[in-house]
């Protein structure tokens, strides 16, 4: 996979294998995201909440590191804060990361079979770098990586495709932002 600048935005240049690739792992992202909406500490239901498509109350942390890495704590010291904040931000951020891996998605999806070109404007190019972004997120929390990681190991390695993938992704996202170049 590659890209090139163009007039109003870039090209992605994609084969069809990259294709799939990508697609399973924004599939991925999707579900992740998807199936632990977020859980409410209050029982009761307040009627201005559910109007307005709040949920009730203060929101838990997710159990899942993957999705706090996603989804962190606006107050690290403070539980009963976080949460609170959680509750008006939540729900939104998910729906956010959900709408530009579906750019994603919808701008791979043509490619699958035969591989090709497919033109981003300005907002799918920013829409495949914050895709990018939590991708590498989710899979840099799974795989446990800091800055020692050695991300070239041996083929046995049970970590070794994970790894490549995870590379490969920082690889697109650095060369997305070099063709988008400063505009």
């Amino acid at each position: 996979m590659r890209f090139s600048r163009r007039a109003g935005g870039v090209v992605a240049k994609v084969d069809r294998v990259e294709a799939g690739v990508l697609t399973s792992v924004v599939g991925d992202l999707l579900d992740l995201l998807s199936d632990d909406e977020p859980d409410t500490a209050a029982g009761k239901q307040d009627p201005l909440a559910a109007m307005v498509g709040l949920p009730t109350g203060p929101v838990e942390r997710p159990s899942d590191p993957a999705l706090v890495r996603l989804l962190p704590d606006a107050y690290g010291d403070d539980d009963e804060a976080a949460a609170e904040f959680r509750r008006y931000t939540e729900t939104d951020l998910r729906a956010g990361k959900r709408a530009t891996a579906t750019v994603v998605l919808a701008s791979l999806a043509p490619l699958l079979e035969r591989g090709g070109k497919v033109p981003l404007d300005r907002e799918q190019a920013d829409a495949w770098l914050m895709c990018l972004n939590d991708l590498r997120l989710v899979l840099g929390t799974r795989l446990e990586v800091t800055e020692e990681t050695e991300l070239d190991v041996p083929d046995d390695d049970p970590r070794a495709q994970p790894l490549l993938i995870y590379g490969w992704l920082g690889w697109l996202q650095e060369s997305l932002l070099a063709s988008m170049g400063s505009r």
